[in-house]
């Protein structure tokens, strides 16, 4: 005699039956409270971001040189900083700033990698080959060396630097995406697809790529955070967003040299920068497991 199975798997089993895959992965997504909880910090912070402005005290470039290196209190509730720039206002601004960075410059590395990959996975043959070659020799030399070079050539900009970072991120992608495509390209509906006469840049944008938004978008998520580090690393070297607008990296930067007499100019920014990339990376494994089909 078979065993059976407990009335609550097959509860859970019917639940899920003629859930579209957008509503499965969104429900498994909101049982993972830590990713759950990680969604709603990140909406919120995005939130404050966008209304910088009307919710900073003050303006984030206001010089106050009597308040200079005030602690927190009721008038300034972060503290200043060497100028007496309110710091709260600082930190709001540079939410916007860090999150564009981290934001844009993955979106600009994802459009270079997806077409880049999909582009050398479904041609395959020498073409392949010589691709991926020009992607070893990239990977051969250090990101931060180009990003940096990048930079001091085009010039320090907001928009250099969403290129700059971006144009140095786009490796992986491009492998990963390309070992999906050679999977891919030669399945059941790509084959339909072919003999009703769909050209290549049909095939690839218009019926493989699709299949490939969840690993893209779990790799997006992950990669922010590995953007922001680095714009953080740049804005240490002096070569983050100009002068006075602030991002977290200027933040910490400034903070580090005054730390011992005013701890707070590193700890608000550092502990805020740090909750931000838990954040992203908690709610990265979440996607991944929520979009993985074989999860439950």
């Amino acid at each position: 005699m078979s065993p059976r199975v407990p009335a609550h798997n097959d509860d859970r089993s019917a639940s899920y039956e003629g859930m579209s895959p957008g509503r499965l992965a969104l429900r498994r997504l909101l049982a993972n409270r830590l990713a759950a909880a990680s969604a709603l910090f990140l909406l919120a912070l995005g939130l404050l971001a966008l209304c910088a402005p009307l919710l900073a005290p003050r303006p984030y470039d206001a010089v106050d040189l009597p308040e200079a290196l005030k602690p927190p209190s009721a008038g300034h509730w972060l503290g200043t900083d060497a100028l007496g720039r309110d710091l709260l206002s600082r930190l709001l601004y540079g939410a916007r700033v860090s999150l564009a960075v981290g934001v844009v410059a993955t979106l600009v590395s994802l459009v270079i990698g997806v077409a880049y990959g999909a582009i050398a996975g479904y041609v395959g043959g020498r073409t392949d080959n010589l691709m991926m070659r020009f992607v070893d020799v990239l990977y051969g030399l250090p990101f931060m060396f180009l990003v940096i070079l990048i930079v001091m050539v085009a010039g320090r900009s907001l928009l250099n630097l969403f290129i700059a970072l971006g144009a140095v991120q786009w490796l992986t992608t491009a492998r990963i995406v390309r070992g999906q495509v050679m999977s891919l390209k030669e399945r059941e509906f790509v084959e339909a697809a072919r003999a009703l006469g769909a050209g290549p840049l049909r095939l690839i944008f218009r019926h493989i790529v699709p299949n490939l938004l969840g690993i893209v978008i779990v790799y997006a998520t992950l990669n922010v955070p590995a953007v922001m580090l680095q714009e953080a690393f740049l804005s240490f070297l002096g070569l983050g967003v100009e002068h006075p607008m602030p991002s977290w990296g200027t933040l910490m930067a400034e903070g580090a040299r005054s730390m011992e007499v005013c701890p707070w100019l590193m700890v608000f920014p550092g502990v805020t920068f740090s909750l931000t990339l838990l954040a992203l990376n908690f709610l990265g494994d979440g996607l991944r497991d929520a979009l993985d089909p074989q999860s439950r």
